[in-house]
Formats: C-alpha cells, structure tokens, sequence
C-alpha cells in the first residue's frame, strides 16, 4: 500500500505519458535514424524490434515491478527488498548513472534550443549547403559561452517541471508534451513520405537487406533497443513507484515499450524519405539531425516549417527524458535524506549544470576538455562512454540478475499482476529474464569492453 505523503500518478494514462516521455527522447529522434542509417536499414530495423520485444519489455517490466512493490526510489527499493545487503549499490549506481547523464545530455538538449531558434528565423529553413550547415554546428558547439547558457536554460526548465512534483509537475507537463509531440511526429511523417522520391526512403527503411547484418549491426541494435527505453539507471524503478495500486502495470509498461518503439520508427518516416528526396546518403552519422537536415530543409515546400516542427520535437523529447533523469536523483534525496522537493530539485539541478559546463565547452571551446587529459576523446563522449554504456550496461544486468535469482521471477510477478491484472506469457517472461536478458546485456558489454566500439 502506498505510503499517505507519497505522490502518485493520476492514473495509467498518466504514467504512460510520463514512462514514454522518459523512454522517448534524443536516441529515438537523433539517434535511431543516423544508427540504422548506418547500419544498412531494413535490416537493422527488425533486429531493433526483435530486441525491443524479448530484452527491452521483460527488463522494463522488472523495474516496474521493484518500483511498485516499494514504493521507493532505486536505492530504497532494495533496502527494502534486501536489507543489510549490498544489492542497494546497484540502486546507488542507477542513481549515479541517471546524473551522469544529465550532465552531458543536457548540452546536447541545448543545442536542440538554438536549432529551433535557428528555425523560427529562418536560418535553417533557408538554403544552405553541407558546408554552411557544418560552418553553423562548428560554430554553436565551439563557441565559450552558448552552450552554457542553452545547458543551463534547459536545466532551469527540467528543474521547474520536477519541484511541482509527481502528478503536479511530471504528469502535468507531459500529459501537453507527449501528445503534442506525437502529434507534431504524424504530421511531419506524412509530409516526408509524400515528398518527391519519398517512397524510396520507405522502401530503405523497411526492406531488409540481411547482407548488411554483421555482429556490429547485431550489437548495435541491441544497445540501441535497451538505451533507448532509459533501463538501467532506475528510471523505471522511479516512475513504477508512484504506479497507483489498482492501475494495470503490465499492460501499462508493454504501452510504454510500444510507443518508445513507435516513435523511433516514426522519426525515421520523417528523416529516411527526406533524404532520399534530395539525394542525400543516409548513413551520415551523428551529424545527420544537426549538420544534414538543416542543409535540406531549404529544398523541400514549406523547408522553415519543417525545420521549426522537426526542432521543437527534438526539444520536447529532450526535455521529457532529462525531467525523469532528474526525478529519479530527486526521488533519492527526498526518500532517504529527507530533504523537501523544492530544495532537491533546485540543488540537484544547480550541482548538474556545474558538471555539465565541461561537457558544453568539450567541442572545440576549450582544448582541455576536447583532449580530456589526454585520452584523444572529449569530455562529452568520455561521459557517454561511462554512464551511457559501462554504468547503464551494469545496471540493467544486475536488475536482470536481482530479479531473476535474488528477489525472484515469482516475487515480480505478483508485483505485476497485484492489482488483478495478468502478464500474458509469465512463464516466457521468467525464462527471458533468467536466461536471455542478463546473456544479451553481457553480451554488449562485453563487445564494448573488448572492441571501443561505444553506442
């Protein structure tokens, strides 16, 4: 039962706007294009959906599961589960991890800001040329001060949604954004697929060619589908704690999965037929949101209006994930040091824009932090690299093997279905967490580990 002073979402609809607002953010609409662009595609695709069904909805519902039979945040959790134990670590760790990132995705959600400002003047609606485009992302990213202030702006809003708290803040907010950003997403995907050479885009996007799967395509959409649903890092674990008693958690965290999953695949009906119509190669890579599309936009009908609701998409996303990133530190603070939520949010958020500050200066502002001791990576990716793919990796494995053999498959189980609601195939979700889950998170891990190769 829930504790009487704990916020809880209003209901499943709530949650689900919540859940899919953190799940949904830059590596479904940044991210997933460039990575199956890459990755030859089709291909990629079904390995991404594959992986989404038999790794990412088991490990989310785990975390759900932990989430609501507590009623605590990933470090009370399992103290509650298991006290005396050190299982609370891999809590702290989930803690760590969702800070971590914060601090460098909150550049990234900055850039996305003078994007959209970019749009909104015309500057990237306008004509222009790989070379003016790449001149202008050079320009924001290695600029002292910019970066600054567009991290701290987004920082400020993140922190403003969380202090007004579970049902007043979180589900509030993105109760507006979700739908708004769903509905911004059907509207530019139709637009796309309509364009002059569209269908070839489509035809890139769904026609497998399985000549281009290769243990890097492999291992890619396998890191792809578990980042992209924030497991790991306890987020789930957060929002499943304010999950009401009567509400039906397994079909909820399935929703949640689903729409994760629709939104990538709807991010690349908008960016895979827009190339293709302007002859544009679609493996460009991590520049391809930031230095491709603004030099297309000018060649396509109506480019500005393109460019102003494919940015603000871009930020709301952002904005979605980095809200939980910050509630599940928040959530930490309030649950176990007792602080108030107005004092966590605001000091929690000011402590990760300081750590975000050599992050936004890592791209070229200041070469102390562009060749981070001189590793010949920068502090950006070097952040990525650790919290991103090593502490995200190890916190979803140990989730897998806490509940798989600590806490037990049973135990979640009747977290699951406490409210009288059945998880369709319990004997095949004991088996993927047992078994599957933990060997495909190794699996990536290992092949980090072993090859650089980061995700």
């Amino acid at each position: 039962m829930a504790m009487a002073s704990r916020d809880q979402w209003s209901g499943r609809m709530g949650f689900i706007f919540a859940a899919a607002g953190s799940a949904i953010g830059l590596g479904n609409i940044w991210r997933f294009p460039y990575t199956a662009g890459e990755s030859g595609g089709g291909a990629f695709v079904l390995l991404y959906l594959f992986f989404v069904a038999v790794i990412g909805i088991p490990v989310v519902l785990s975390e759900l599961a932990i989430g609501r039979t507590t009623q605590r945040n990933p470090v009370g959790a399992f103290k509650a589960l298991v006290p005396g134990s050190l299982w609370p670590y891999v809590g702290g760790l989930g803690v760590l991890t969702g800070f971590g990132i914060l601090a460098f995705y909150a550049v990234i959600a900055g850039w996305t800001l003078s994007y959209l400002y970019g749009a909104l003047t015309g500057v990237y609606g306008g004509v222009l040329d790989g070379e003016q485009s790449l001149a202008l992302f050079t320009e924001l990213i290695s600029d002292p001060t910019m970066p600054i202030v567009l991290s701290g702006i987004f920082i400020v809003l993140t922190i403003i949604v969380v202090r007004g708290g579970v049902s007043k803040g979180i589900e509030r907010v993105t109760k507006v954004l979700m739908p708004l950003l769903l509905v911004i997403l059907v509207i530019l995907a139709i637009r796309s697929v309509t364009l002059p050479g569209g269908v070839d885009g489509l035809v890139y996007l769904f026609k497998p060619d399985f000549s281009k799967i290769t243990i890097s395509v492999v291992m890619s959409a396998l890191g792809q589908a578990l980042f992209s649903l924030s497991l790991g890092m306890g987020a789930m674990i957060t929002y499943g704690s304010y999950f009401p008693d009567k509400e039906n958690l397994p079909s909820a965290g399935i929703t949640v999965a689903f729409f994760d999953t629709a939104i990538a695949i709807l991010a690349g009906l908008i960016i895979f037929p827009a190339l293709f119509s302007v002859g544009v190669e679609p493996g460009a890579g991590p520049g391809l949101v930031f230095v491709v599309l603004p030099s297309i936009f000018g060649s396509l009908p109506a480019g500005q209006l393109f460019a102003i609701a494919f940015y603000a998409l871009l930020a709301i996303a952002a904005l979605t994930s980095t809200i939980s990133l910050l509630e599940v530190v928040v959530s930490y603070f309030v649950d176990e040091k007792g602080w108030s939520r107005n004092k966590s949010a605001w000091v929690l958020g000011g402590l990760c824009f300081v750590l975000a500050v050599p992050s936004a200066l890592a791209s070229g502002a200041s070469p102390m932090f562009t060749d981070f001791l001189g590793t010949g990576v920068d502090f950006l990716t070097l952040n990525n690299n650790i919290w991103g793919n090593y502490s995200l990796s190890i916190g979803a494995i140990s989730l897998c093997i806490f509940v798989g053999y600590k806490w037990g498959v049973p135990n979640a189980l009747a977290s699951l279905e406490a409210s009288g609601h059945k998880l369709p195939a319990p004997a095949l979700f004991g088996f993927l967490v047992r078994y599957v889950c933990p060997a495909a998170v190794g699996a990536v891990l290992i092949y980090v580990i072993v090859t650089g190769n980061y995700f």
